[in-house]
């Protein structure tokens, strides 16, 4: 096998005509990776996700080929995947206001050129779940871009059905999710075109690291919200003297194992199955 590309958290290598995709323990914030891992955080990430593809195959195929034909080491943490030409978008949708869509919304009552109603605060529920798209940066930070950008990139057609695929994908999370307790407030998703010319959900789905997650009994607009996903880290690294650029903190032991519990949690809760 030969390494094709190493990123803030996934490795992916040749094999063949497929790929190998890795998920490691790595963790990034504000695009640094930090020197410390999160014990099991790319097997629940795999796990999980392998688990949204099957919920979500009537949707839109996915890229995985095999769970199980990977290398032993990899056991669990690795894919077997379809090679796909990926698309040069970050693919979000957004059922609650947070985050960066937030910010924007404070400063011009849009996100992503999608206006929103007046008198939103943070968490706010939005009337329905918007498409918000961000390029995909190879460096430096994701950018809002708008419907019509995407379609200068890619075409009407490619990005009219990726709008819907993607809304849709996010109303079968947020739905399932809300029976187990848990708001899904936003994704991020990436698609791939196939030798065929399909379009096929790839990377991750629905996981801690690409959504985020509150619990529902808990949500309460106006306030930021308690995290059961990746916000966790990025908000304890906030409160340090830390300018955001390499090298990242060492991560201590309470904020490690507090951030797994809750990778575990949403694991558990939306699978209903042990860790």
């Amino acid at each position: 096998m030969r390494l094709v590309h190493s990123g803030k958290v996934r490795d992916v290598y040749a094999d063949g005509d497929d790929l190998i995709l890795i998920a490691s323990d790595r963790v990034s914030v504000y695009d640094v990776i930090l020197p410390t891992e999160i014990p099991d955080k790319g097997k629940i990430l795999t796990q999980l996700s392998l688990w949204w593809f099957e919920q979500l195959a009537d949707i839109v195929p996915n890229h995985v080929v095999s769970a199980t034909d990977v290398p032993e080491e990899w056991a669990g943490r690795a894919i077997r995947c379809r090679r796909l030409e990926m698309l040069p978008v970050e693919w979000i949708a957004r059922g609650y206001l947070a985050g960066l869509g937030l910010q924007e919304y404070e400063k011009q009552g849009t996100v992503s050129g999608v206006a929103l109603p007046p008198g939103l605060v943070e968490a706010s529920r939005l009337p329905e779940p918007i498409f918000t798209p961000t390029t995909k940066a190879t460096e430096g930070h994701d950018e809002f871009i708008t419907f019509e950008d995407v379609v200068a990139q890619i075409g009407a057609g490619t990005a009219d059905e990726l709008r819907h695929v993607t809304l849709e994908v996010y109303r079968r999370g947020a739905a399932l999710a809300a029976d187990r307790g848990i708001i899904i407030a936003d994704t991020k998703l990436e698609f791939g075109r196939a030798p065929d010319g399909a379009l096929v959900l790839a990377d991750e789905v629905l996981t801690p690291d690409s959504s985020r997650f509150w619990p529902a009994d808990g949500w309460e607009p106006g306030r930021p919200q308690q995290g059961l996903d990746k916000q966790f880290v990025r908000d304890w690294s906030a409160t340090l003297d830390w300018d955001r650029t390499p090298p990242g903190p060492e991560i201590p032991p309470e904020i490690v194992d507090a951030t797994r519990r809750r990778y575990v949690e949403v694991y558990e809760r939306l699978t209903g199955r042990r860790w």
